[in-house]
């Protein structure tokens, strides 16, 4: 082969064409002046908006460059894009933006715009994307849309004000829409048959609207399918357009029903499957997803065994079964799966114990198995999983001791082991869990005195130590510790709850590549309970003092002695003092406590007047079974808690008869007899006596 010899270009040209293009390299890019007309359309555009964060003040000039949010054409000058997401901007859009007609891109999401959608969008022919996403537009989609034949990208998400039926022609205005969001905007009716055909189709987000219909299968290969919490119903399609193509298959929270097909397992790119909140009820014996990454079938109604295939998901990072049928023990072999990060196998009927395999998921965040049947005692090499933040055992038949070991779960955040059979005395291995929020240790068996560091955890919310056998003194509470009970601006006012209505939740959130981050929600009150135990001794006056506190619970122990002044609890919600031996006069004025809603100091041993301007009428029968102590009535009458108990009886039993005044009966001859306990323990001989004897 004959090969011509030729010189390279750059051999040929001359030094000073090469040190003028070094020059020209050197100097700044020349600014870019916005289009005379695309520049009169933008200021009256901006001229209709509310900026309170004067966002768009540097619209001014002629340089595009400056323009937060615009881009120019290089040589026209002409509008591109405009992209002002995130801006706090409010009002209505201006028609004047529909007259920049070069314009492909427009992003305004998360805003606070109220208008309708722009009819006028349907103008602007030459638009690629639009994202009006999180606002608060309204009245639907406008039928001008169908004019945008290039559009590929349409993302209304988060307007729950738009509502109706999709549009019918939603699935056919252009053939190269590829990514379609329109959740939260409250679309009814069934999905367009054009939709389930668009070949271009990739991302399909139709996710928390009120869309029906039985499900059907698409067309084409998508990526991604959310139609999660709307009301579909029928049987799982087996997607087979998207067997190699789909990765993210999110059907959560409808009617669905039937079981889980083993064809799901044929779709080869599938790494995320949330089928939680449906009717399901059985779950395929064969599975080929080994690249699932996370699996969500909790919430729907499977029964039997979990599928020992499960454990072969080997690059599974989140499970969730929690809120079914299933029986039997957790698979021996979970610890295979290395990567796992979630487990969630709460609210079901497991049984057997924790297998020791489980420290293979030796990267766990969050361990939660409550309300099962599972026994045994906790593993002291669970320490091995020191990256737990939480541990949710509660409403089991777990026995025996916190061992030593679990000091090295030094991340935990949240743990409940409420309602088991533990029992021995706290030790130091809790001290070690210095990010400790929520700890609960309520029902059990638990004995032996609070230990002096029981408040000194500075992230602590809410600590449970109810129904357990723990006496001695409450220790004393100091600045130093407890940071949040102490501190009154970490309060949102809210609705009272009630303090055992703890929710957590774990949430999976996906990122671009397909890796998955955690994060979890607690719901509760900021609160401290310590009833029903067997603690004596004065109320330490430090407990008094927390302006962060909302619950306060220390009834049924035997508690004595004065209580201190209420007015720096100012965030307190519900206190409960209940069945003790405290004595003295109540504290004064509660007027303050604005957001206090339950109050009980019953069956102690309070004495004195109590006026009606304190602010304690609010709270009918908080007093009950204090005989010296006498509550001012609307009439000026001194009522005390034995006249207000023999009344209530009287009352009733003057309009009941038969089988009810039995109960009747009953109920105040409990009342008598309690009564009598309570006097018996403001005696202090007596009290002291029966406080050695139940110890």
């Amino acid at each position: 082969m004959v090969m011509a010899h030729t010189t390279p270009l750059h051999c040929l040209w001359h030094p000073f064409t090469l040190l003028s293009v070094i020059l020209l390299c050197a100097i700044p890019s020349l600014s870019i002046d916005v289009h005379l007309q695309d520049r009169a359309s933008l200021l009256l555009f901006r001229s209709r908006l509310q900026d309170p964060y004067q966002s768009l003040s540097n619209w001014a000039g002629s340089n595009c460059t400056s323009w937060s949010g615009i881009t120019c054409d290089n040589r026209t000058g002409r509008v591109l894009s405009i992209n002002l997401t995130s801006m706090n901007l409010s009002g209505q859009i201006h028609p004047s933006l529909c007259q920049l007609s070069y314009l492909s891109k427009v992003g305004l999401s998360h805003n606070n715009f109220t208008s309708l959608l722009p009819e006028c969008f349907g103008n602007l022919l030459n638009l690629r994307a639009i994202d009006l996403s999180h606002n608060r537009f309204h009245g639907g989609i406008p039928d001008s849309f169908m004019r945008l034949r290039h559009l590929t990208e349409l993302v209304l998400s988060g307007n729950p004000g738009l509502g109706g039926p999709l549009p019918a022609w939603i699935g056919n205005f252009s053939t190269n829409l590829e990514r379609l969001h329109l959740g939260v905007c409250s679309f009814s009716g069934d999905i367009p048959e054009s939709l389930l055909y668009l070949k271009s189709l990739k991302y399909l987000d139709l996710e928390n609207n009120l869309l029906s219909g039985n499900l059907v299968g698409f067309q084409q290969p998508l990526i991604l399918l959310n139609l999660a919490s709307n009301q579909f119903a029928g049987t799982l399609p087996c997607f087979s357009a998207s067997v190699q193509s789909l990765t993210v298959l999110n059907l959560s929270n409808n009617s669905i029903v039937g079981g889980l097909p083993a064809c799901i397992a044929s779709l080869q790119a599938l790494t995320h499957l949330n089928l939680s909140g449906n009717h399901l009820s059985k779950i395929a014996e064969t599975t080929e997803k080994l690249g699932l990454v996370l699996l969500d079938l909790s919430h729907n109604q499977f029964s039997g065994e979990i599928p020992v295939k499960i454990t072969e998901l080997k690059s599974l990072q989140a499970l969730f079964l929690s809120h079914n049928l299933l029986s039997g023990e957790i698979p021996a072999r979970i610890g295979n799966l290395t990567y796992l990060q979630v487990i969630d196998l709460s609210h079901n009927s497991l049984s057997g114990t924790i297998p020791f395999s489980i420290v293979g998921c030796f990267q766990l965040y969050a361990l939660i198995l409550n309300n099962n049947n599972l026994s045994g005692v906790i593993q002291p090499e669970f320490d091995a999983l020191d990256i737990l933040r939480i541990l949710d055992i509660s409403n089991n038949r777990f026995s025996g001791a916190i061992p030593l070991t679990l000091a090295g779960c030094k991340s935990l955040e949240i743990v409940d082991f409420s309602s088991n059979e533990l029992s021995g005395s706290l030790n130091d291995a809790i001290t070690k869990w210095s990010n400790l929020r929520y700890l609960s240790l309520a029902q059990n068996k638990f004995s032996g005195n609070l230990p002096s560091w029981l408040f000194t955890f500075d992230a602590i919310e809410t600590m449970d130590f109810s129904h357990n056998k723990f006496s001695g003194f409450i220790p004393d509470i100091n600045l130093k510790g407890g940071l949040i009970f102490n501190d009154r601006n970490v309060t949102v006012k809210e609705p009272l709850v009630a303090a055992r209505n703890v929710q957590l939740r774990v949430s999976a959130v996906v990122s671009d590549s397909n890796q998955l981050s955690f994060t979890y929600d607690l719901s509760s009150m900021i609160g401290i309970d310590l009833s029903s135990n067997l603690l004596h001794g004065e109320i330490p006056r430090g407990l008094f003092g927390l302006a962060g506190l909302e619950y306060l619970n220390l009834s049924c122990n035997f508690l004595y002695g004065q209580l201190p002044g209420l007015q720096k609890m100012q965030s307190l919600k519900a206190l409960d003092l209940s069945n003790n031996s405290l004595s003295g006069h109540i504290p004064g004025n509660i007027s303050s406590l604005q957001d206090l809603s339950i109050l009980n100091l019953s069956y102690n041993c309070f004495s004195g007047y109590v006026p009606q301007k304190q602010g304690y009428g609010r709270f009918p029968g908080a007093f009950a079974g204090n005989p010296d102590l006498c509550m001012e009535s609307s009439s000026g009458v001194c009522d005390d808690g034995r006249t207000q108990s023999v009344q209530g009886s009287s009352f009733r039993e003057d309009r009941m008869e038969g089988p009810i005044s039995l109960g009747i009966f009953f109920i105040s001859a409990f009342v008598s007899f309690d009564f009598g306990v309570v006097v018996l323990f403001c005696s202090a001989r007596a009290r002291n006596y029966i406080l050695q004897t139940k110890v």
